[in-house]
């Protein structure tokens, strides 16, 4: 396998190895990949792929945070896939507002389907305002709802 050219490194305190394992168990196309520990056995670095994608994590130390200033976007073909991305990425975790979520080990997700885009970027900004305020009025994204709020029944 090619290694990609720039690919995410996480800084965790140390539950690198859970936190992979964790998002290994939600993505398709992925694994752990290498381990690298410290001589007493604990867990320094751990190479992951998710979805096709290389990952590091750190076990670095309670020193750095995650902030929602750094987010994944999953995009999502179908409703079904939001669900699954949805409900396994907060498990134990802050459902935010519009798609977010901060998962049980603070870093932060954005759930969205693939059409929500497409539906932002139309020329009828009557359209794009009413599918935003629809957007802004939910946590999990519904694709059903930002459908209706697209094309609007007549009358």
């Amino acid at each position: 396998m090619t290694q990609q050219t720039i690919s995410p490194f996480l800084w965790f305190d140390q539950q690198a190895e859970q936190a992979a394992n964790f998002y290994v168990s939600i993505f398709k196309d992925s694994a752990v990949e290498t381990i690298i520990r410290y001589p007493e056995a604990k867990v320094l670095t751990v190479a992951f792929r998710l979805n096709g994608q290389q990952f590091t994590a750190l076990n670095g130390g309670p020193k750095y945070k995650f902030t929602e200033a750094v987010s994944f976007v999953v995009n999502c073909e179908t409703q079904a896939e939001v669900d699954h991305y949805w409900d396994r990425l907060s498990e134990g975790a802050q459902q935010i507002q519009c798609g977010w979520v901060k998962d049980k080990f603070g870093l932060s997700w954005q759930i969205v389907p693939k059409v929500f885009f497409e539906m932002i970027q139309d020329r009828d900004p009557a359209r794009v305002k009413r599918v935003m305020d629809a957007m802004l009025q939910m946590k999990k994204l519904d694709i059903a709802t930002l459908e209706k709020a697209f094309h609007p029944a007549p009358g």
